[in-house]
């Protein structure tokens, strides 16, 4: 299998992991969702912990000066540690797995980050609110109006990460080479279409 790299941008309940991980199936790819911040705790020496508070939002760094890491102070990042520096810590381990293989990696400024790489694709995963209000109400068990007001806190916190960090729109069309609606074909189907599209871009 050629070595591709997918980058999956998704709205809140649109499926976008349930396709990642099927992509990655279809194309013999390594899937990085949380598992990222794994890789970024072990590139920076900080605790996991401190990546899953503050995952795709914008200038995170709360609960730092919890964390001890006196082995950070005057390294590579210490000198000029900043609000940025976990993020350019998740940007070293995602550089770092797309170059040892196929990837698919879920959000995270990806497709930004790997901008320079070759046989790279970049899909957004949108669908309409019902069909989001739906699936995020059965995945969390929450009603209707409480999943709605769920998907509109958290997609507020993850296009002002993307567009604070990448100077780019989340979910504009010009940022990504497909974008599809989830709702309309459902996401077997959905996966089918993108994955046929990736293997046509790179000739598979």
């Amino acid at each position: 299998m050629k070595h591709i790299i997918i980058n999956v941008g998704r709205q809140v309940g649109a499926g976008g992991q349930e396709i990642g991980r099927m992509l990655a199936r279809d194309f013999e790819a390594k899937f990085y969702d949380r598992e990222l911040l794994n890789l970024a705790a072990k590139e920076s020496g900080f605790s996991e912990k401190i990546f899953k508070q503050n995952d795709e939002k914008k200038g995170f760094l709360r609960g730092l000066f919890n964390i001890q890491a006196p082995h950070m102070i005057g390294g590579l990042y210490g000198s000029n540690f900043s609000q940025d520096s976990l993020f350019q810590f998740q940007s070293d381990a995602i550089r770092k797995a797309a170059g040892e293989g196929s990837c698919v990696f879920l959000g995270r400024c990806a497709d930004y980050i790997l901008r320079d790489f070759d046989n790279v694709v970049n899909v957004f995963i949108t669908a309409s609110m019902d069909f989001r209000v739906e699936l995020v109400s059965k995945v969390k068990g929450l009603d209707a109006e409480h999943a709605r007001r769920l998907i509109e806190q958290v997609e507020s916190r993850r296009e002002q990460y993307y567009n604070y960090y990448t100077g780019k729109k989340w979910g504009a069309a010009e940022s990504y080479d497909l974008c599809v609606d989830a709702s309309l074909l459902g996401l077997e189907d959905t996966e089918k279409l993108i994955a046929d599209f990736i293997r046509k871009r790179f000739g598979l």
